[in-house]
């Protein structure tokens, strides 16, 4: 997203943060909590999935992807340490 300009970049923040939102069993979380999970599922899906080897493409649909990606991770991670674990949201109670 550093080729981006900081409007593009708090747009496709919120774009990003709503999708992973609703990807992560959920509704958006406000404007400002979406671009903020925008935008650090961008720094963790830019610095997670090179090192994995995965690359996307180019342009600003790859720019997404990558970005959501790293939201959902985020957002799974939240949920997970905020407590009940993923078996809570999204599997049977044993």
């Amino acid at each position: 997203m550093a080729d981006h300009g900081i409007l593009a970049t708090l747009v496709i923040g919120f774009i990003v943060g709503w999708l992973a939102g609703h990807v992560v069993r959920g509704a958006g979380l406000g404007i400002v909590g979406d671009v903020i999970v925008g935008i650090l599922g961008a720094f963790i899906g830019g610095w997670l999935l090179p090192r994995l080897h995965i690359h996307l493409g180019s342009g600003t649909i790859a720019t997404i992807l990558n970005a959501t990606i790293g939201a959902v991770l985020l957002l799974f991670l939240i949920r997970l340490v905020q407590g009940g674990g993923w078996r809570s949201r999204w599997g049977p109670r044993w």
